[in-house]
């Protein structure tokens, strides 16, 4: 039988536009009506401030993503050794997701964030597992 993973009633969800050389970060905190945008690099200094400011909400935080090659797996790594639950979103569900939401098939990361945070709302998300943090990647 499939276990069922829904979002937490109370939780901060934190939908993140994964690209090169910089994430586009969207947090929804509950209770309040205005979101918090953030820009981070692909940094050590930047992915610790992340979590300095996912841990300030307390609460559970669910962070969502989109898998994209090999560059989301270090910010990935960095958010699961520092407790966060991690949910993956897939590359043709978020196309036509947002497709449906915005009546076109024009992309950017802000928009594309919106759609990732619309996404962990409805649970269309799967589980995220790090192969190297879970012990099943092996050199």
């Amino acid at each position: 039988m499939t276990d069922l993973n829904s979002t937490p009633a109370p939780a901060t969800l934190v939908a993140i536009d994964i690209a090169k050389h910089r994430h586009e970060v969207l947090i929804e905190a509950p209770g309040q009506a205005r979101r918090r945008r953030l820009t981070i690099l692909s940094t050590k200094a930047d992915y610790d401030r992340l979590v300095e400011a996912l841990g300030a909400y307390g609460g559970p935080v669910l962070i969502g993503f989109e898998a994209t090659g090999d560059y989301h797996r270090g910010l990935a790594y960095r958010l699961l050794t520092a407790g966060f639950d991690l949910r993956l979103v897939s590359s043709v569900a978020l196309a036509r997701t947002r497709e449906a939401l915005h009546n076109g098939w024009d992309k950017n990361d802000p928009k594309d964030a919106q759609v990732i945070l619309h996404m962990l709302r409805i649970g269309a998300t799967q589980r995220y597992v790090d192969p190297l943090a879970a012990g099943i990647n092996d050199l």
